[in-house]
């Protein structure tokens, strides 16, 4: 089931989301931790699903060039300002979806994927859009959140989006997430479990 508009959704509440704070911190900042040990300063990034830039904001410092995408232009423009009010002049923000061939043209040394997996309408396309993006040898990082096909979330979820009060949310374990990053062409370098085992596995991934 999916929303008929996912950018409204998201402009909707994108007040709302920027001011809600971090779930948990130490496992945020663990990530970006390990984020900037994968990073270089020459580094060209493209991070898809950027929401309102508080992971840009933290990671552009550490690249030469970082630029965030997101399908919701109103989460762009916090994101915009933020980076403004933080003189972050390496930053740019571009209104792309991940999976309809709108990223902007390439090559990245690194491609970021923070918590947006799990809802891309066509996750092949996507994977298959960011491995073009890569130049050779390239890093794609993700962190994403892994729910079982048979969860009791699944019909909750369900009535939450014929509501308009949920997006569209991918069911996928971890084990057949890994094995549809593989066969997009990647080689799987490192995964990481901030949270519960499993539950938003980071993955470290090296384009063939």
């Amino acid at each position: 089931m999916t929303t008929a508009n996912p950018a409204r959704f998201w402009d909707r509440i994108a007040t709302k989301y920027a001011a809600n704070p971090v779930s948990d911190v130490p496992a945020y900042e663990a990530t970006l931790a390990h984020v900037r040990q994968n990073l270089s300063a020459g580094d060209r990034v493209l991070e898809i699903g950027c929401g309102t830039g508080t992971t840009a904001l933290a990671l552009a410092p550490s690249v030469a060039n970082y630029v965030a995408t997101d399908i919701s232009g109103a989460m762009l423009e916090i994101g915009r300002e933020k980076a403004w009010n933080a003189s972050q002049s390496n930053l740019s923000f571009v209104k792309a979806a991940a999976d309809r061939g709108e990223l902007p043209d390439g090559p990245f040394d690194v491609v970021l994927a923070f918590s947006i997996l799990h809802l891309l309408d066509d996750l092949d396309a996507g994977l298959a859009e960011i491995h073009d993006r890569l130049a050779p040898g390239g890093l794609f990082i993700s962190k994403t959140v892994c729910i079982s096909p048979l969860s009791p979330l699944r019909p909750v979820i369900g009535v939450m989006q014929l509501i308009g009060k949920a997006p569209y949310v991918r069911f996928l374990k971890a084990a057949p997430l890994i094995a549809r990053i593989k066969a997009a062409g990647f080689e799987i370098v490192e995964t990481v479990d901030f949270h519960k085992p499993g539950k938003r596995p980071h993955i470290v991934a090296r384009k063939l």
